[in-house]
C-alpha cells in the first residue's frame, strides 16, 4: 500500500485489514507524508511494516514494497480501500489452481452506499477472449487497488514504470505481462471496499493519466494504432489547461519513448484493439476532473 498525507483514512484501512481472517502481512510505503502518518502507524499498528523512502515515489513505492515480499502472491490496495474477509484467500486459491494466471482483480464496492463501482460492469463484460481454463472474464489491464498478483510475474516485468509515476500506470505493466504469456482475470467472488478519499488532486491525476495513456500507445502499439489513439484523445478530452499540459508532458518525453519503444506481438495488439473500442464507450474511464 502506498500513502501520502491521508493519515486517518490509512489508519481506518489498516484497522480493517487487521480484522481479516487471512491475517496478511501489511507493507505500507509512506510517500513523504507530512501529517504524522509514520508515527500514527507505528503507534496503532506496530506489526505493519512501514517503509519511508523520504520522498514521493508514486506507484513506484509499490515496487519498493514488493521487494520485501516473501510470499508467492502480493495483494495491492489503496489507503482508502480494503479487502473484504475471505477475498485474499479466494484470489490466492485461483492463482494456486491456474499457473498461467498472473493476477486476479476483485469486485469493487463503493462506500458508504455499498454500490458497485461503475468499472465493475466493464470488467465483468470484458471484450478480451482468453483460453477456456480461465476462471473468470479475461482482462486486458487491472486496477492496482483491487488486484492480487503473482509476485514473480510482477518482478519479471520490472514492476511499475518510474517514468509513468502515478495515474493509469497499470496498463503498461499489464501489457508487458501479456507479452510474456500471462493472463489476468476478474473474480466475482472476491471484493474490495473503496471509500473514495476527498484528499485528492483530481486535475493532477487526470493530467498524469492522459500523459501516461499517450506514452503507453507510443511505447507499445504499432504507429497506426498509436496515432489513431492520439488523434481520438486530442478530439475528445476537455479543452483546458490540464489536457494541454498532459500533451506537452507527453511530447517532452518523446525522446525516451522512442529509445524504449517495443511493439507488442500481433496477438496482444488484437486484444488492445478490442479494449480501445470498449474504452471509447466507457462511462467509468473519462479524462475529466
Amino acid at each position: 500500500m502506498i500513502t501520502r498525507n491521508r493519515r486517518e483514512e490509512l489508519l481506518h484501512t489498516l484497522d480493517r485489514l487487521a480484522e481479516l481472517p487471512e491475517d496478511p502481512e501489511v507493507v505500507v510505503v509512506d510517500n513523504g507524508s507530512s501529517d504524522g502518518t509514520a508515527g500514527a502507524v507505528a503507534a496503532r499498528h506496530p506489526r505493519t511494516r512501514l517503509l519511508r523512502p523520504g520522498r514521493n515515489l508514486g506507484a513506484v513505492g509499490r515496487n519498493l514494497a514488493v521487494r520485501q515480499v516473501r510470499t508467492p502472491y502480493v495483494a495491492f490496495c489503496d489507503d482508502d480501500s480494503w479487502w473484504a474477509p475471505g477475498s485474499l484467500a479466494a484470489c490466492a486459491d485461483l492463482l494456486d489452481r491456474h499457473p498461467g494466471l498472473a493476477g486476479v482483480t476483485a469486485r469493487i464496492v463503493v462506500e458508504p452506499a455499498g454500490t458497485e463501482d461503475p468499472i465493475v460492469g466493464e470488467l465483468r463484460d470484458s471484450p478480451v477472449r482468453g483460453p477456456d481454463w480461465l476462471p473468470g472474464p479475461a482482462l486486458g489491464s487491472f486496477l492496482a487497488a483491487a488486484t492480487t498478483l503473482r509476485t514473480d510475474a510482477f518482478r519479471a516485468v520490472g514492476g511499475f514504470s518510474p517514468r509513468l509515476w502515478l495515474g493509469g500506470e497499470e496498463e503498461l505493466l499489464a501489457t508487458d505481462l501479456a507479452v510474456r504469456g500471462w493472463w489476468l482475470v476478474y473474480a466475482e467472488g472476491a471484493a474490495v471496499h473503496h471509500a473514495p478519499s476527498v484528499a485528492r488532486d483530481a486535475t493532477g491525476r487526470r493530467t498524469n493519466g492522459l500523459r501516461n495513456t499517450l506514452w503507453f500507445g507510443w511505447l507499445r502499439r504499432p504507429w497506426p494504432a498509436a496515432l489513431r489513439r492520439t488523434a481520438y484523445l486530442a478530439r475528445t478530452v476537455p479543452r483546458d489547461r490540464a489536457s494541454l499540459r498532459a500533451f506537452r508532458l507527453a511530447l517532452a518525453g518523446l525522446p525516451w519513448v522512442l529509445r524504449e519503444r517495443s511493439v507488442v506481438p500481433r496477438e496482444v495488439e488484437a486484444r488492445l484493439r478490442l479494449l480501445e473500442r470498449a474504452q471509447r464507450r466507457s462511462t467509468a474511464r473519462r479524462y475529466v476532473g
